[in-house]
Protein backbone atom coordinates (compact mmCIF):
# COMPACT_ATOMS: atom_id res chain seq x y z
CA UNK A 1 0.00 0.00 0.00
CA UNK A 2 1.33 3.63 -0.65
CA UNK A 3 0.84 6.62 1.75
CA UNK A 4 -2.26 7.09 3.26
CA UNK A 5 -3.76 3.58 2.47
CA UNK A 6 -4.07 4.64 -1.71
CA UNK A 7 -3.21 2.08 -4.23
CA UNK A 8 -0.95 3.73 -6.79
CA UNK A 9 -2.88 2.30 -10.07
CA UNK A 10 0.16 2.79 -12.81
CA UNK A 11 -0.95 2.20 -16.89
CA UNK A 12 2.18 0.37 -17.86
CA UNK A 13 2.87 0.09 -21.76
CA UNK A 14 5.58 -2.00 -22.95
CA UNK A 15 4.89 -4.38 -26.00
CA UNK A 16 7.71 -7.08 -24.98
CA UNK A 17 6.00 -9.41 -22.65
CA UNK A 18 8.86 -10.47 -21.10
CA UNK A 19 9.28 -6.97 -19.67
CA UNK A 20 5.61 -6.26 -19.34
CA UNK A 21 5.39 -9.25 -16.84
CA UNK A 22 8.39 -9.08 -15.02
CA UNK A 23 7.55 -5.16 -14.03
CA UNK A 24 3.58 -5.81 -13.66
CA UNK A 25 4.64 -8.29 -11.06
CA UNK A 26 7.59 -6.17 -8.80
CA UNK A 27 4.78 -3.14 -9.12
CA UNK A 28 1.89 -5.58 -7.93
CA UNK A 29 4.00 -7.10 -4.57
CA UNK A 30 5.00 -3.63 -4.36
CA UNK A 31 1.34 -2.52 -3.76
CA UNK A 32 0.87 -1.15 -6.89
CA UNK A 33 -2.49 -1.94 -9.25
CA UNK A 34 -1.24 -2.59 -12.47
CA UNK A 35 -3.10 -2.32 -15.81
CA UNK A 36 -0.39 -3.84 -18.36
CA UNK A 37 -1.21 -3.19 -22.17
CA UNK A 38 1.06 -3.86 -24.94
CA UNK A 39 0.34 -0.77 -27.90
CA UNK A 40 -0.25 3.16 -27.34
CA UNK A 41 -4.03 2.34 -28.92
CA UNK A 42 -4.60 0.50 -26.09
CA UNK A 43 -3.40 2.89 -23.24
CA UNK A 44 -5.31 5.55 -24.89
CA UNK A 45 -8.58 3.57 -24.70
CA UNK A 46 -8.20 2.71 -20.87
CA UNK A 47 -7.32 6.70 -20.60
CA UNK A 48 -10.22 8.13 -22.71
CA UNK A 49 -12.83 5.92 -20.55
CA UNK A 50 -12.01 7.72 -18.06
CA UNK A 51 -9.84 4.62 -15.54
CA UNK A 52 -8.20 6.51 -12.80
CA UNK A 53 -4.40 6.46 -12.91
CA UNK A 54 -1.61 7.87 -10.83
CA UNK A 55 1.23 7.77 -13.36
CA UNK A 56 1.81 6.55 -16.85
CA UNK A 57 4.94 3.96 -17.25
CA UNK A 58 5.60 3.89 -21.43
CA UNK A 59 8.39 2.35 -23.18
CA UNK A 60 9.10 4.56 -25.89
CA UNK A 61 9.98 1.81 -28.92
CA UNK A 62 6.18 0.56 -29.21
CA UNK A 63 4.09 -1.05 -31.84
CA UNK A 64 1.37 0.38 -34.18
CA UNK A 65 2.78 3.94 -35.32
CA UNK A 66 2.27 5.65 -31.89
CA UNK A 67 5.43 5.58 -29.42
CA UNK A 68 5.82 6.46 -26.26
CA UNK A 69 6.84 9.83 -26.78
CA UNK A 70 3.53 10.24 -28.91
CA UNK A 71 1.45 8.41 -26.28
CA UNK A 72 2.39 10.61 -23.55
CA UNK A 73 1.30 14.06 -25.52
CA UNK A 74 -1.82 11.87 -26.63
CA UNK A 75 -2.01 11.29 -22.89
CA UNK A 76 -1.92 14.58 -21.54
CA UNK A 77 -4.56 16.11 -23.78
CA UNK A 78 -6.95 13.53 -21.97
CA UNK A 79 -5.17 14.01 -18.26
CA UNK A 80 -3.25 17.17 -18.03
CA UNK A 81 -2.05 16.54 -14.97
CA UNK A 82 -0.96 12.82 -15.52
CA UNK A 83 2.61 11.71 -14.34
CA UNK A 84 4.34 9.98 -17.06
CA UNK A 85 7.29 7.87 -16.94
CA UNK A 86 9.15 7.08 -20.49
CA UNK A 87 11.58 3.69 -20.41
CA UNK A 88 14.09 3.49 -23.02
CA UNK A 89 17.03 0.96 -24.36
CA UNK A 90 17.70 2.73 -27.49
CA UNK A 91 17.77 6.42 -26.11
CA UNK A 92 20.02 7.32 -22.66
CA UNK A 93 18.80 11.21 -22.01
CA UNK A 94 15.45 12.54 -21.84
CA UNK A 95 17.05 15.52 -23.75
CA UNK A 96 16.81 13.28 -27.22
CA UNK A 97 12.70 12.96 -27.03
CA UNK A 98 10.19 15.21 -27.44
CA UNK A 99 9.12 14.57 -23.45
CA UNK A 100 6.21 16.65 -22.11
CA UNK A 101 6.36 18.77 -19.45
CA UNK A 102 7.54 17.15 -16.16
CA UNK A 103 8.27 13.93 -17.30
CA UNK A 104 10.59 10.86 -16.14
CA UNK A 105 13.06 9.03 -18.19
CA UNK A 106 14.52 5.66 -16.82
CA UNK A 107 16.98 3.93 -18.89
CA UNK A 108 16.71 0.30 -19.58
CA UNK A 109 17.46 -1.93 -18.24
CA UNK A 110 16.22 -0.26 -15.25
CA UNK A 111 16.69 -1.76 -11.16
CA UNK A 112 13.00 -2.37 -10.67
CA UNK A 113 12.96 -1.64 -6.99
CA UNK A 114 14.50 1.85 -7.98
CA UNK A 115 11.34 1.98 -10.33
CA UNK A 116 8.97 1.30 -7.67
CA UNK A 117 10.50 3.72 -5.97
CA UNK A 118 10.05 6.27 -9.00
CA UNK A 119 6.60 5.24 -9.41
CA UNK A 120 5.79 5.38 -5.71
CA UNK A 121 6.59 9.07 -5.49
CA UNK A 122 4.93 10.11 -7.85
CA UNK A 123 1.83 8.52 -6.94
CA UNK A 124 2.43 10.03 -3.45
CA UNK A 125 1.36 13.42 -4.66
CA UNK A 126 -1.81 13.03 -6.32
Amino acid sequence: MGEMGTISRVLLVEDELLISDMIAEVLAEHGFEVCAVASAKEALQHLTCGEPYDVLFTDINLPGGIDGAALARLARQLRPDLPVVYASGAISRIEQLNAVPGATFVPKPYDPEKLCALLGSFAARH
